[in-house]
């Protein structure tokens, strides 16, 4: 007899979910709590595992297929499985929480990315039963990339031994705009050293080529036509959602950032040598963020039909721009950290991100979204909102500027930030608090603001 493998249910917000990647074939066999096949939803990708030991004998999805949550996905032959037996099923739960520090004897091992099992898995009768750049910002560039919660103490070291790199290194490479992913480190563990960085400047980065896009060509040869990956079309998807359901309202404010530059110049050093990532501005502007949020609570709401919620808890989502797409992480209980706590958590995520290791948690709960748009160099942006949150804003790049200040002129660096909200939730004069808290709090930071 074979058991019915089902697409499981990761959370009551995730309905659907796309077979990204058969990771076994019909005939393999597979043991229990193998990673089986790779779902995509529009939370997150993760490996499922099986529930089951036994030979893999058919697919019941293809690669590509998009199906409700609860569908049957593949079938699997079992040892122990009594002749004459009626098909069954084998039902797999998803950890959408934090595993906890320690598994007691006999149950399984942490789940990680792949999901949890059910300890109960015996059949259950017929059929029954989820941009941030890499590039280190200038004073004339973007605020930073994100980085959020507490990394720990010793991390492994990355792919050619990224996870520490010395400041002398990281500032070399910074120097020569260098994406240190793309040197091969020579030192203990595959670490970065300062020659390596000196002979990849030397040698020169390998000829650019002409980005490749695969597609087919019209039949005319005057188009390439691109299918859709399952990531494109849930974000595309994601995005008409919002446009349809949400009556956008936009504002801008323009903001001295002239401190924070200083703030950030006299802490940086230290900060990166102590912690080992990088201080970018986005970490200060997110502290002025989940702090104004408290101060006007309907713009961290949703809608709800005959209601407006408020949300106790400030859980910030930060764009990044992975591999495959658009995805955005949630920094939990944003309001609870430090700046320091910020950079570090808010690093940790992005990295996670652009490597595919988000957990479900780690891309659910968010509250408001910020999306750091002038790394890409944007001076003014209208962002959509990330449903069904009540608002969403944007840091655009920070660039010295002649203003006048108290009928004289100087030069001070400035920053727009751009806010788009639901206008059920919000009306202009509540757009307009929480902007002119944002900046309040931005330009009292300066030299001896607290990051710890």
């Amino acid at each position: 007899m074979s058991i019915t493998i089902e697409l499981p249910h990761v959370g009551e917000s995730v309905v659907e979910g796309t077979i990204g990647k058969w990771l076994k074939q019909p005939g393999d066999t597979v043991k229990r709590y193998e990673p089986l096949v790779e779902i995509i939803t529009d939370k997150v990708t993760m490996e499922v595992p099986s529930p089951v030991e036994g030979s893999l004998v058919r697919l019941l999805a293809e690669e590509g297929e998009t199906l409700p949550m609860g569908a049957p996905i593949a079938e699997v032959a079992t040892a122990d499985s009594p002749e004459g037996a009626e098909p069954a099923t084998a039902t797999i739960e998803i950890e959408t929480e934090p595993a906890a520090p320690a598994a007691t004897a006999g149950e399984p091992p942490s789940p990680g990315t792949t999901g949890y099992l059910l300890k109960n898995v015996t059949p259950v009768g017929p059929t029954g039963g989820a941009a941030i750049e890499n590039a280190e910002p200038t004073a004339n560039s973007a605020p930073g990339p994100a980085p959020a919660t507490p990394v720990p103490a010793a991390p492994a070291a990355g792919p050619a031994g990224q996870a520490r790199l010395s400041p002398a290194v990281r500032r070399l490479a910074q120097e020569h705009s260098i994406d240190v992913s793309r040197i091969q480190g020579t030192g203990l563990g595959g670490r970065i050293t300062r020659e390596d960085v000196l002979n990849f400047v030397e040698s020169g980065p390998s000829p650019a080529t002409a980005p490749q896009v695969a597609g087919q060509l019209s039949a005319d040869g005057q188009e390439i036509h691109v299918p859709l990956t399952p990531v494109r079309r849930m974000i595309a998807e994601a995005m008409v959602r919002s446009v349809s359901n949400i009556p956008h309202a936009w504002s801008t404010v323009e903001v001295d950032v002239t401190g924070l530059v200083a703030l950030r110049a006299s802490v940086r050093a230290e900060f990166e040598q102590r912690e080992g990532v990088p201080l970018t501005y986005l970490p200060f502007v997110i502290k002025a963020v989940v702090e104004s949020l408290k101060e006007v609570p309907t713009m961290n709401a949703t809608w709800g039909g005959d209601k407006i919620i408020l949300k106790n808890r400030v859980n910030l989502g930060l764009a990044v721009a992975a591999p495959d797409g658009l995805i955005v992480p949630v920094l939990h209980n944003a309001d609870h950290l430090s700046i320091a706590g910020i950079a570090t958590g808010a690093k940790d995520l992005a990295d996670r991100a652009r490597t595919k290791k988000l957990t479900l948690s780690d891309v659910q709960g968010g509250t408001f979204t910020l999306n750091n748009t002038g790394a890409l160099g944007s001076y003014v942006s209208g962002p959509i909102i990330n449903y069904p949150e009540a608002g969403i804003l944007t840091t655009e790049t920070i660039q010295k500027r002649a203003v006048v200040i108290d009928d004289a002129i100087a030069i001070r660096s400035m920053m727009n930030i751009c806010l788009s909200f639901d206008h059920r939730i919000n009306d202009g004069a509540e757009a307009s608090g929480f902007m002119a808290a944002v900046k309040s709090k931005l330009q009292a930071m300066g030299p001896g603001t607290s990051i710890y």
